[in-house]
């Protein structure tokens, strides 16, 4: 079951609807162009498909409420889809009676909401932006761990959200006596994860153009493919940024930036306890290696 628990806005799908439409919100996007970025219909999850689309309209009804959106077909939907409990017959089949109940006391506490006029609409949040980086997108960061070898990370993105700078690094395989040059890490690998897609090879080729390059190097087909991030705020950074140095840019491509797992280092030790037996690290987390050159634009 891909969802951490009983409440509204628990598990990816919830989290990644919620804050799709507050991120929009808060950077003054027009409701009728949010509705357009996130539409409201049904996909198809395969065998879960009821389940999740439960998720979704929840999570979708709760968010449009909160800025005081919310319309009829919404509410309809909302109370369609907790006449099925279809969320509520999973839980009980998967774990107990017990949880089933929690979460139908759940659905009912959000419809009880819903069904009322919203008198307190949230307002459109403002954020600071950090303009000055310690590091720019597509740079590469080699940094020395106590067994005196060098090692690589690319600088993937720079993500600013909901208040938080974050230095979004991907891993290589990099290691040497030496500094790193570009042309080196045309030998090395990246770290990954395949990602399982509930639709057809078609569309999932559509929400990721190019995945099938990956699909013909892995030899199988119908996934999506993320990056394995280490993320460092902006604030975090500031202590041990010295620890690196740029070596140059190399830029992956755009398609395989997605989001495949991510775990935040707030120190220098997350580093030397990851590279110092990355391949553990990689098997522990069910990460797989990628070639440089399938990635990145060379």
């Amino acid at each position: 079951m891909a969802t951490d628990g009983v409440k509204i806005i628990d598990g990816d799908l919830a989290r990644d609807t919620y804050y799709q439409i507050m991120d929009l919100y808060d950077s003054d996007i027009s409701i009728e162009i949010i509705r357009k970025e996130v539409p409201f219909v049904k996909e198809d999850y395969g065998s879960d498909t009821d389940f999740y689309h439960e998720i979704f309209v929840t999570t979708y009804a709760l968010a449009f409420w909160e800025i005081g959106e919310l319309t009829n077909e919404i509410l309809s939907e909302v109370k369609k889809v907790l006449e099925q409990k279809a969320g509520v017959k999973l839980w009980t089949e998967e774990c107990d009676e017990a949880m089933g109940n929690k979460r139908q006391k759940e659905l009912e506490k959000l419809l009880k909401k819903i069904s009322q006029p919203n008198l307190k609409v949230r307002k459109r949040k403002k954020y600071r932006q950090i303009k000055n980086f310690h590091f720019y997108p597509d740079d590469v960061l080699t940094f020395q761990l106590s067994d005196q070898n060098y090692y690589a990370v690319i600088c993937a993105k720079v993500t600013q959200q909901r208040g938080q700078c974050t230095y979004d690094l991907a891993t290589t395989t990099y290691q040497g006596k030496r500094k790193p040059t570009i042309d080196n890490l045309k030998d090395c690998f990246i770290a990954g994860r395949k990602i399982g897609s509930g639709y057809d090879s078609q569309t999932t080729l559509s929400y990721q153009p190019h995945v099938d390059e990956i699909w013909r190097y892995t030899q199988q087909d119908n996934f999506f493919f993320g990056l394995s991030y280490h993320l460092v705020t902006h604030t975090d950074m500031v202590s041990f940024k010295d620890k690196f140095e740029v070596v140059g840019q190399l830029k992956i491509k755009k398609s395989f930036k997605k989001d495949g797992g991510y775990g935040y280092e707030s120190s220098f030790d997350g580093f030397e306890s990851i590279f110092s037996d990355l391949d553990n690290h990689l098997k522990v987390f069910g990460e797989q290696k990628y070639p440089v050159t399938l990635l990145c634009e060379i």
